[in-house]
């Protein structure tokens, strides 16, 4: 539904827990709405926690915020996204490879996460545990020669030993928008000579 993102403008992936803290919500949305602002496309999963955060705060920019689901096109989940579902038909486009109709099963979700990394110029990661499918999306990212963020966590917290490892093992950083906007500017110069 919608449409794909543009090929020739930056995107960005915004993926992290599910369960996550209020600060890993805020940081999610918070950012997603102001590289949105400035021209990237953010691209989730539209998962509860960060997926979702990110998508509210993007939506808000026409042809910034987009899906990929681990169902049919035609089947929202979570439920409790319906409105953001809607948005995104409607401003972004929702994206799905499974046939109509098909279930949310948990086996789609894995094999989803690589589409979500090919749509995307980069990967953010705001808060993920070890193990998770976040990390999934990062493997993915490695693989197809993507740049990996990600924002620190503290030490002793499950929920952020993921993002922590990440970072240990050379992911970019992350402390404001900016950090990313810099790397969205090298790569396109040509888009954000007036922003910088």
């Amino acid at each position: 539904y919608g449409k794909l993102p543009e090929e020739e403008m930056p995107s960005l992936a915004v993926i992290g827990a599910r369960n996550c803290s209020v600060y890993g919500e805020e940081i999610a949305s918070s950012f997603s709405g102001q590289l949105a602002s400035a021209g990237i496309q953010i691209v989730s999963g539209m998962a509860r926690g960060i997926d979702g955060a990110a998508g509210r705060a993007a939506i808000n920019e026409p042809g910034s915020a987009y899906a990929v689901l681990g169902s049919g096109v035609d089947v929202c989940y979570p439920k409790e996204h319906k409105l953001l579902y809607a948005c995104l038909k409607e401003r972004g486009g929702v994206i799905s490879e499974e046939l109509p109709g098909t279930a949310p099963v948990s086996w789609n979700f894995p094999k989803r996460n690589r589409i979500i990394s090919g749509l995307s110029d980069a990967i953010f990661v705001v808060e993920a545990r070890e193990n998770s499918g976040s990390l999934i999306t990062v493997s993915y990212a490695l693989e197809q020669g993507k740049e990996v963020y990600a924002v620190p966590g503290r030490i002793y917290e499950k929920l952020t030993e993921g993002t922590n490892r990440l970072i240990q093992e050379g992911a970019y950083l992350v402390r404001e928008p900016e950090d990313i906007l810099q790397g969205f500017c090298e790569k396109f110069p040509m888009l954000f000579s007036k922003k910088t």
